[in-house]
């Protein structure tokens, strides 16, 4: 199939919640605009989440981020451990910090023996959660890149991701194609229409292997360094937890009556404006300045609802229930 497509001069932010809402099923978690690198400051704009063979455990334990370091901590849902003996390498403040958090959402227990703090966890954290990481970079209009070669490089060569793809409204010419790595999928999507074509399809990553992550670059050189396998599986969970947490409409909500949030058919629940006609970033669209101004409360939405029932992330989940019906007793 053919797209006709226009080569208009899309907005960027526009364009990716619109793809959120074409690409959201129930098949596949989604996220925006979260930190996929480990000693590096890479953000990839979209993360989307195969779920694995032990998606229905994680998705009973708490609807939000787990906090890595209670992951990582040496303890589990059997017997109780001092927090100090937990979380050894953390100042006091920290390891409260920590526990709080994850007694908070429901992932810890917490009690007081002879005036130490002690924790387990609640259940077992279920390693095999997620199955593949997509990493999505949106660039709907090609003929002004920015740093789009080396952002891409840098997923490639590190690894995080099992594919990587490139999302575009532009026409794609045979330059472009050569100007990107060879492992990166190629996408051209119609926000107006969530129409989707594959011009590519992407070659999957090493993710359990060494992976190369540029940290800094400046002219004529630039500062790598290595990642070994076991960073890189911590990382891979930190970054499926945070967008398990997360979701991608983080968006607040525009005090303005033009505000449709159903009105931008098929990305459902978005801020759409009237008067526009479009998908609208209200942070540097909407308010006095803008001409359709209309001065009203923000739209009544509740988008835990609208993810619950369009994927497969479990809106407070039954153990965190449980849980919070007793958060009394914890510390």
């Amino acid at each position: 199939m053919c797209l006709a497509i226009r080569e208009p001069s899309v907005r960027e932010y526009g364009f990716e919640l619109a793809l959120c809402g074409a690409l959201e099923d129930s098949e596949r978690l989604l996220a925006r605009q979260l930190g996929a690198h480990v000693h590096g400051r890479r953000i990839a704009d979209i993360v989307a989440i195969d779920p694995g063979p032990e998606f229905d455990q994680r998705a009973a334990i708490t609807d939000e981020t787990i906090p890595p370091a209670a992951i990582d901590a040496p303890v589990g849902p059997g017997q109780a451990r001092p927090l100090r003996d937990v979380l050894p390498d953390r100042r006091p403040d920290e390891r409260h910090r920590i526990a709080d958090r994850a007694v908070e959402i429901g992932f810890f227990e917490s009690e007081r023996r002879n005036g130490d703090r002690y924790v387990r966890q609640v259940a077992r954290y279920p390693d095999a959660w997620f199955d593949r990481l997509l990493g999505i970079e949106n660039k709907p209009d090609l003929g002004r890149p920015g740093d789009l070669q080396t952002q891409l490089r840098i997923d490639v060569s590190l690894g995080l991701f099992d594919e990587v793809i490139l999302a575009t409204a532009s026409h794609v010419t045979g330059a472009h194609r050569n100007r990107l790595p060879e492992a990166v999928g190629i996408w051209r999507f119609d926000p107006d229409t969530g129409e989707r074509e594959v011009l590519k399809e992407p070659t999957s990553l090493p993710t359990d292997e060494w992976g190369l992550e540029l940290i800094e670059r400046e002219a004529g050189q630039a500062a790598v360094r290595p990642v070994d396998p076991a960073a890189k599986a911590r990382a891979r969970r930190r970054l499926a937890e945070r967008a398990y947490g997360k979701g991608w409409r983080t968006f607040t909500w525009p005090a303005c009556a033009r505000c449709d949030p159903d009105g931008a058919e098929p990305a459902a629940t978005v801020p759409y404006c009237t008067y526009h006609d479009r998908i609208v970033n209200p942070v540097e669209d909407c308010g006095e300045s803008c001409p359709g101004y209309e001065s009203a409360d923000p739209p009544a939405v509740d988008v835990e609802a609208v993810r619950d029932s369009r994927s497969p992330w479990v809106r407070d989940p039954a153990g965190r229930q449980r849980r919070q019906v007793g958060l009394d007793r914890f510390e």
